[in-house]
C-alpha cells in the first residue's frame, strides 16, 4: 500500500504526479497533480488511496469526491491538465503526456517545491523532481493523483460517448476493446480519435 516516506524525505510542498490515457484509442490524456496534507489527512484517504488500477470504478468515485471536498475544504492542492487529441497527433503520446503533466502542476494553487512522479520520465517542470516507478503504488501523493486523473479522464469519455453513441466509451474509456474496434467499423473514426495510432490509422487507409 502506498504511504507518505517518500514524501517525508522532502521539505515543503511535495505534489504527486500521474496521468490516465495514455493507450485509449480516443480522447485527451488527463494528468493530475495533487499535494496532500500530511499531517492531518483524514484517515479514510490514508488507508483508501491506491493506485487508481486496483480499486472498483465506485471505490474511485468516492475517494475522488473526498478529494475534492477535501480541496474545497482548503486541505488538499489539486491541478489537473489534459494535452487533446490534436495535440497528441501532432507531438506524439509521449510529448502530449508530459505537456498534460506540466499544465497539472501550473494548475495548482501554489508552486510545488517537489513533485514526485509516476514512472521513468519527467515533465518540463520548474521545481525539483523524482521519477518513481509504479509510483501510484509507492505514494500516497501519486495515489491520488492517479485517482483524479483516472476519474477525470473517465467522466470526460462518458460526456463524449453521449455526443457518439455506439462506441461504449463510457464503459471502454476510449480503449481498443471488441465493442470499440466493431463501432469503428460500422460508424468510422471521430473526430476524438487518435489518428496517429496505428488501428485508427489503418482504418483509415
Amino acid at each position: 500500500m502506498p504511504d507518505f516516506h517518500l514524501e517525508f524525505e522532502f521539505s515543503g510542498r511535495v505534489a504527486g504526479i500521474d496521468e490516465a490515457g495514455r493507450g485509449p484509442w480516443a480522447g485527451p490524456v488527463v494528468a493530475s497533480a495533487v499535494v496532500l496534507n500530511r499531517p492531518d489527512l483524514l484517515e479514510a484517504l490514508r488507508d483508501g488511496l491506491d493506485d487508481s488500477k486496483k480499486l472498483s470504478a465506485k471505490k474511485r468515485e468516492a475517494l475522488f469526491i473526498l478529494l475534492k471536498e477535501q480541496e474545497v475544504a482548503g486541505q488538499i492542492d489539486i491541478g489537473v491538465g489534459q494535452s487533446s487529441v490534436a495535440e497528441i497527433d501532432q507531438n506524439n503520446i509521449l510529448a502530449a503526456t508530459m505537456t498534460a503533466m506540466a499544465r497539472a502542476v501550473e494548475n495548482l494553487n501554489e508552486r510545488p517545491d517537489v513533485a514526485l512522479i509516476d514512472g521513468n520520465r519527467a515533465p518540463p517542470l520548474s521545481c525539483a523532481m523524482q521519477t518513481v516507478v509504479k509510483g501510484d503504488q509507492i505514494s500516497l501523493s501519486i495515489a491520488a493523483a492517479s485517482i483524479i486523473a483516472k476519474v477525470t479522464r473517465d467522466r470526460i469519455m462518458s460526456d463524449l460517448g453521449i455526443l457518439h453513441p455506439g462506441f461504449g466509451w463510457s464503459r471502454n474509456a476510449g480503449y481498443g476493446t471488441a465493442e470499440h474496434r466493431a463501432a469503428l467499423l460500422q460508424l468510422g473514426v471521430t473526430e476524438h480519435h487518435r489518428r496517429s495510432f496505428k488501428p485508427i490509422a489503418a482504418l483509415l487507409k
